[in-house]
């Protein structure tokens, strides 16, 4: 993902994170845009609600961004931190924050960072792990 502010607070490690990461709001407001996505889902009836309901609706979309190369990587990442964004506002203690790479993570109140663009990744690709089912497992640890 290329967020050109963030890229100086990717390079720092965690403790010193103070930038863009110091305002959760901020981040997670931003982090929740995902335009692309939004476009696509709007365009074939599903209305994402930032639920987890929406989440199961997404993994019955048929993949028809898997034929356009230079759309899925964009889509890919809107899908991971769509499905963070339903983790951090639905999930209590979930936030935002820096993976080790500086890619955003969500991190969970156990301290167990999630992945979540990487899972946008493969779900764009393969339609697994299914979006719901990742939530699932996150809401329960």
């Amino acid at each position: 993902m290329n967020i050109p502010f963030l890229d100086n607070w990717r390079k720092r490690p965690v403790a010193e994170a103070t930038g863009p990461w110091s305002d959760p709001e901020g981040v997670a407001q931003l982090l929740s845009e995902c335009e692309l996505l939004r476009a696509r889902a709007e365009r074939a009836g599903v209305v994402l609600g930032d639920t987890p309901l929406s989440l199961e609706a997404l993994d019955q979309l048929l993949p028809r961004w898997r034929d356009d190369p230079e759309e899925l990587p964009w889509l890919a990442n809107d899908v991971g931190l769509y499905l963070g964004t339903v983790i951090v506002r639905t999930v209590p203690g979930a936030r935002w924050g820096p993976g080790p790479d500086g890619q955003p993570v969500v991190v969970m109140a156990s301290g167990r960072q999630v992945d979540v663009v990487t899972t946008g990744q493969e779900w764009a690709d393969t339609g697994t792990p299914e979006l719901s089912q990742v939530y699932a497992e996150v809401a329960e640890s």
